[in-house]
């Protein structure tokens, strides 16, 4: 905090990442932590980061570095009812594939402790559906032709956006050859 201009004159801070039993893993934790720090210092105010959702790695020096798995949880937040994301500028592409969820891209802690008090404002619109594929060709698969396969779709999702391997395994006949060739042609224009 000291890079941004925030004493924390030797004070002991606990964070209690509860419940002890869920395994918590990644780094998008950490922009929830300095925002609850500054939340208790008094830089930020309760009731107006609550309605937010706050994702992203922090530097040393309070840069916001961009995050791996940030698609899955934004389709998940949306899922929730959560309509507002700040998250690194980094990350803000891959965020903006998730229709009407209002997302407020930042590069650090400074500007978001100035976007809370109103110095600086972000116009950035409620996203709405994007394709960020290049191809020329007309697709003949769509992924969101397939009905069922929940497990299997959202297996795959978040495999895309955190650039795992998937290995399908799987009874003759169970449309994994389809599930691929509509995912692999056509992910882009999945409606999440």
């Amino acid at each position: 905090m000291k890079y941004i201009g925030i004493p924390l004159n030797n004070k002991k801070i606990v964070i209690n990442l509860a419940p002890a039993n869920v395994k918590k893993e990644g780094t998008l934790f950490d922009l929830p932590i300095a925002v609850g720090i500054l939340t208790a210092m008094g830089y930020l105010k309760q009731e107006e980061v609550a309605s937010y959702l706050f994702l992203g790695e922090l530097s040393l020096k309070g840069e916001l570095e961009a995050g791996i798995g940030i698609l899955p949880i934004c389709i998940q937040a949306k899922q929730l009812g959560i309509s507002q994301v700040i998250l690194p500028q980094k990350n803000f592409q891959e965020a903006s594939l998730v229709q009407n969820l209002k997302i407020i891209p930042i590069q650090n802690l400074l500007q978001l402790i100035e976007f809370f008090q109103k110095k600086i404002n972000f116009f950035t619109p409620i996203t709405s559906q994007k394709t960020i594929s290049t191809k020329k060709n007309p697709i003949e698969y769509d992924f969101s032709e397939i009905k069922g396969q929940e497990n299997a779709k959202r297996a795959l999702e978040i495999a895309a956006s955190g650039g795992h391997h998937v290995l399908m395994i799987g009874e003759p006949g169970s449309r994994k050859n389809t599930i691929i060739k509509m995912f692999s042609r056509n992910f882009t224009k999945t409606k999440f």
